[in-house]
């Protein structure tokens, strides 16, 4: 879009963050923002509440403020959120082995694999060897038999490797472990984090969302993908036996929670990629984790871990599916690190997706934060569409917070 009317950006921001919805509108003009919205909390006062553009690029639909859009990996802090949760209510351990809450997950080399480097990427878990298709991952009970069977591509602990997909599927099957009622994932986000909040974010979108409150996506082009990725990391994700290609691609790979009739598959829950969700409502649930954890009983003690470093394997942060140092993972979420800076210290932690959503909570601030997109970036280390965001919230917080900026 490179003209904007008056009606294209709606919302508002409160006095002193106008700077945010200036980024906002710069992303349309400069940056080929098709459609989108950005939500920031700061000490649990929504600040900023913005969306605009377009939500449908083949109808030319407007976004709305209830429009939802798929999120891809931001999805993975939203499900880490009921990990926390469940460790604030003394079910989960997360220096304890896997195999203490879930015996049959102790085959081919995963018996000393603890909750804690499963969550951080380092069990060797990032593919499957047995066909997983919707139907498996449909099925709860038959996709625990496979993921407990699943043999490790190394050592536990030794290496990271990103669990692209299959990561929310083993935090799945350990939530309904301990979690008293079994509940399934998705089910447990809906009931003690989205209805509580009364927001719109789901893990298991269900039948009932109407496709006119979904936004569609829109695919960059091959040269966009190719300038962004890079050609190396484009030959791999190319590469049938390339880690990222396996983790990613294919078995079940992204394309599971699509569906070309519906936008999004319906009643199918994909923790690790899966999320539909408002800027508002990822915003709202990060805001939480920043500001004590009242609203979901949150302890201090699992705040402060979600907070602490990320903690290396062996082998250090080198990422045997992204080929790259310096992505650093703890307890389900992203950590800052000098590759992907965010947040205003080391404390903040988030998730980033595919495309340019990321969301975030920014405990030294008291800031949670949260950017959705129709229109699929190319960045691997921030899109710059999130970071002029982010600059602009980070230039009008106090200095007293630490904030960093992070040139776009």
């Amino acid at each position: 879009m490179s003209l904007l009317t008056s009606h294209t950006i709606e919302g508002h921001v409160s006095g002193g963050y106008e700077c945010v919805r200036d980024a906002f509108v710069e992303n349309f003009v400069r940056r080929r923002e098709l459609g989108g919205a950005c939500c920031v909390f700061h000490h649990g006062e929504k600040v900023v509440d913005l969306w605009g553009g377009i939500r449908n690029k083949q109808t030319g639909e407007l976004w709305a403020p209830d429009t939802m859009v798929v999120v891809h990996s931001a999805t993975k802090g939203l499900a880490a959120m009921t990990l926390a949760i469940a460790h604030s209510r003394g079910w989960l351990d997360f220096e304890e082995r896997v195999c203490v809450y879930w015996p049959e997950f102790a085959q081919n080399g995963k018996e000393r694999v603890t909750v804690r480097q499963l969550l951080a990427h380092q069990a060797g878990l990032f593919a499957f060897d047995e066909r997983v298709d919707r139907t498996v991952v449909a099925d709860l009970d038959r996709l625990a038999v496979v993921l407990a069977r699943q043999k490790p591509a190394w050592e536990p602990g030794t290496r990271q490797a990103y669990h692209a997909l299959t990561l929310g599927f083993y935090e799945g099957e350990l939530l309904r472990r301990v979690d008293p009622l079994h509940r399934s994932l998705g089910q447990f986000f809906h009931e003690e984090i989205a209805l509580r909040l009364d927001e719109d974010v789901y893990i298991r979108l269900p039948e009932a969302v109407p496709n006119s409150r979904l936004a569609t996506l829109a695919p960059a082009t091959f040269f966009d993908v190719l300038r962004g990725f890079g050609p190396r990391f484009m030959l791999q994700t190319m590469n049938p036996r390339s880690n990222i290609y396996r983790a990613l691609t294919t078995n079940p790979g992204t394309g599971i929670y699509q569906d070309a009739q519906r936008i999004y598959a319906r009643d199918l829950e994909v923790p690790s990629g899966g999320g539909v969700a408002t800027a508002r409502g990822i915003a709202h649930a990060y805001s939480v984790f920043a500001t004590g954890g009242r609203e979901m009983g949150l302890r201090k003690e699992t705040l402060d871990l979600l907070a602490a470093p990320a903690i290396p394997p062996a082998r250090g942060f080198y990422d045997e599916c992204m080929k790259t140092s310096g992505v650093q993972f703890s307890l389900g979420f992203m950590k800052p690190s000098p590759l992907w800076a965010f947040g205003s210290s080391s404390r903040s932690f988030g998730s980033p997706g595919a495309g340019g959503s990321f969301g975030l909570a920014d405990p030294e601030a008291g800031i949670g934060y949260a950017y959705v997109t129709s229109q699929m970036g190319t960045q691997l280390t921030g899109d710059p569409r999130d970071l002029a965001l982010r600059n602009a919230l980070y230039s009008v917080i106090p200095a007293t917070s630490g904030a960093t900026r992070v040139a776009a």
